[in-house]
């Protein structure tokens, strides 16, 4: 079967989307250049793309995920974008804040100095042309690296991370949550014009109507969520079940953000430090291998073992009970117990069984002890041993 010429020449919508990305992204990234110089577009290192369906807590758990992941600026809000100055000017032209506006605006915001570190980005990408232009910022942020790799100015050019945030709940919880929060805020609204005291919550359209309710799930559905799933195969994805209460919530996000430090340093930077182990891998075989040393000291250095026991017991205890309040004890001892370097050791370890956490610090004083023939003072060399012990202290109130 024979082609038309006509048929030739078509151009499939996913092909135009594309092309229509790479003319923006291009326009965008020559203003960049020339407003800000190549060598000083610093974007973050770690962009967190935050979606979130109505209800699921995303407005909730943002503080958590900048505090596990030590971000400090607010969040890029790309609606908060949409009513700044620069979009309002572009509105009074008479224009339209497209893909094109969106794109600068958003990539503008992140090269603002309190962003280097890391961003939290909560309404973008949302279209298919928003989603390419991220694609060609990761491209074209690792060009910058490799430009400026054997230069003074790689510091400033990190190794992006990317991660894929999306906070769910079903369409029932999302509309239940939504119309919930909308008895929660007329609540406390009426409260505050009563009593004068206190400031009035937002009051949206959809935490009152049930129809706009599932109208807000479905756009999330079918834009930030689409959008945010075709990214899944490139960046790193974490999907939260937010339906569950929040302290679970809480910990899966948590598990999902552990460091992974195979993927945000330099591979040279992770290649010297590979020897040393992740604490996650030693914290999972410690209780085993403490319980094991134990019974090897009550079984191989029996004597030993129980004259450190005997210490702790006599010698340690009554003063810790007494900072039961600070769970903070400091002991000095000179007992020559301590010449033995094993007991040190066995300290420790029965404190860890124990729940707590001790550590020692040997200090040395030279003491004098006389003068000789010569008339020089001879020192007595003393050895004090600091010992540390850190517990959990009382929870009572203290105070008025």
């Amino acid at each position: 079967m024979r082609t038309s010429e006509s048929n030739k020449n078509v151009v499939a919508p996913a092909d135009l989307e594309v092309k229509d990305a790479q003319l923006i992204f291009n326009s965008v990234w020559k203003d960049l250049e020339s407003q800000y110089g190549r060598v000083n577009l610093h974007f973050p290192k770690e962009l967190i793309l935050l979606g979130g369906a109505p209800g699921s807590g995303k407005g909730t758990n943002t503080d958590f995920i900048r505090e596990v992941r030590d971000i400090s600026e607010r969040p890029v809000v790309v609606s908060e974008l949409l009513n700044s100055p620069e979009s309002e000017a572009i509105k009074a032209r008479g224009g339209m804040v497209g893909d094109r506006e969106v794109v600068g605006l958003v990539f503008r915001k992140l090269l603002e100095p309190g962003y280097r570190g890391g961003a939290i980005l909560d309404g973008f990408p949302r279209t298919k042309v928003q989603v390419e232009c991220l694609k060609m910022l990761y491209d074209r942020m690792n060009a910058l690296r490799r430009e400026f790799a054997d230069s003074p100015q790689l510091v400033h050019f990190k190794q992006p991370t990317f991660h894929i945030m999306v906070l769910f709940v079903d369409e029932a919880e999302s509309v239940a949550r939504q119309l919930s929060r909308g008895r929660k805020t007329i609540a406390h609204n009426e409260e505050v014009r009563e009593s004068g005291i206190g400031e009035v919550w937002e009051e949206r359209p959809t935490d009152f109507n049930e129809d706009l309710a599932r109208d807000r799930y479905r756009v999330f559905k079918e834009k930030t969520y689409d959008a945010l799933v075709s990214l899944k195969q490139l960046f790193h994805y974490h999907f939260i079940n937010a339906q569950a209460p929040l302290e679970v919530v809480q910990e899966n996000i948590l598990r999902e953000l552990e460091y992974q430090s195979s993927l945000e340093l330099d591979p040279r930077t992770f290649h010297s430090l590979q020897a040393i182990p992740l604490a996650s891998e030693i914290v999972s075989h410690a209780r085993r291998e403490l319980v094991t040393r134990l019974d090897e000291y009550e079984i191989e250095r029996t004597e030993l073992f129980h004259k450190v026991v005997r210490f702790i017991e006599e010698q340690m205890m009554p003063i810790i009970v007494r900072h039961a309040i600070s769970g903070h004890a400091d002991i000095n001892s000179e007992d020559p117990l301590w010449q033995e370097h094993e007991a040190l050791a066995m300290l420790i370890d029965v404190f860890s069984e124990r729940g707590y956490h001790a550590s020692v610090d040997i200090w040395r004083h030279d003491v004098p002890e006389k003068i000789n023939n010569a008339g020089e003072v001879v020192y007595h060399r003393k050895k004090v041993y600091r010992i540390t012990v850190r517990f959990k202290g009382s929870e009572i109130r203290r105070g008025g």
